[in-house]
């Protein structure tokens, strides 16, 4: 392996380049950065986030994530550039699902609004810990087992198929056993304790609902993450620009929830939208062997679903 003389990055003997420690550490570094400025000075007091509040942090966190295009494009290539793009893309359009089911399950734990952004800073935060468990050891297996490549497709077509048929009636947190069965074994309070996670009762450690609706947020994403990262397995393998789309669309996720959390029933064709997408990348997992999809051509693609979708969901709900 040669190293570069900047220290940014490794580049092996195929070809491929490996990021360097240290650019590893300066992103790591500046996530951080971000989710302490986020949660000291933007959120320093718990409160219920206004719809103007939300746009506009919506817009900041899309705009760092979109402009990280350009970081990686300078730093390495267009072909690198375009591949971040188009991960942010799948991971975005497919996080909107994670979006209305934290409608769904803060509804039912009735978690006050002023409470609910803290819950969703530390569940993003879990998350971002969790994709990048999926993520190296997707890679890794994609690099180490020649057929995985046909199981990461499959998943991801039953998947398309389970969303297009799907009747958009979401999870019924009432019948669902692993909200039970956390109910049962962690000693609870009735109630919330302002935004404690935890307090001391009669001498004994109990968890509030808010640390209960925290487990299930990782647990679903855990779900999530299973459709999703072999999603963008499709797109590249490299490390860091799978983990850093994945970052980047997670963390404006909180904001977007309370843009558009009350505004599922708008999003008529939305899951038709995010079905065909992953439809698509499974063929291109499947078919990779023989036929290589040009990473723009792949872009093209995504960008013309999603705006049709929302451009007919916009009009369904205005006719109606």
């Amino acid at each position: 392996m040669l190293l570069n003389g900047s220290f940014l990055f490794l580049k092996a003997a195929s070809g491929a380049v490996t990021v360097s420690p240290y650019i590893w550490g300066g992103f790591l570094l500046f996530i951080g950065i971000l989710l302490v400025v986020d949660l000291k000075l933007v959120m320093q007091e718990p409160h219920k986030v206004s719809t103007k509040e939300a746009a506009i942090y919506s817009a900041v966190w899309i705009s760092i994530g979109v402009l990280f295009t350009g970081v990686i494009w300078i730093w390495q290539d267009s072909v690198a550039a375009s591949e971040y793009i188009t991960g942010y893309l799948i991971e975005k359009s497919l996080s909107m699902d994670n979006v209305f089911l934290w409608a769904v399950l803060f509804g039912y734990f009735k978690v006050p609004e002023e409470y609910q952004y803290k819950v969703l800073f530390w569940g993003i935060f879990g998350a971002l810990v969790m994709r990048a468990g999926f993520i190296f050891g997707g890679i890794a297996l994609l690099n180490s087992i020649d057929w995985i490549i046909y199981v990461f497709g499959a998943i991801l077509l039953f998947t398309a198929y389970r969303i297009f048929v799907s009747d958009n009636s979401g999870i019924e947190p009432e019948n669902n056993k692993i909200i039970k069965w956390i109910n049962k074994q962690l000693p609870q309070t009735e109630k919330y304790e302002e935004d404690n996670f935890f307090v001391i009762r009669n001498g004994k450690k109990m968890v509030t609902p808010l640390f209960t609706v925290i487990i299930i947020i990782e647990l679903t994403d855990v779900i999530f993450a299973i459709d999703s990262i072999p999603a963008i397995l499709s797109i590249t393998r490299n490390e860091f620009i799978v983990f850093s789309s994945n970052a980047f669309a997670i963390l404006g996720l909180r904001a977007l929830y309370f843009l558009l959390a009350d505004m599922k029933d708008r999003f008529t064709y939305l899951n038709e939208g995010l079905a065909v997408i992953l439809g698509f990348v499974g063929i291109k997992f499947l078919i990779s062997e023989w036929v290589k999809i040009p990473i723009w051509t792949s872009l093209a693609f995504i960008v013309v679903v999603l705006t049709l979708a929302i451009f007919l969901s916009l009009k369904d709900d205005k006719k109606e």
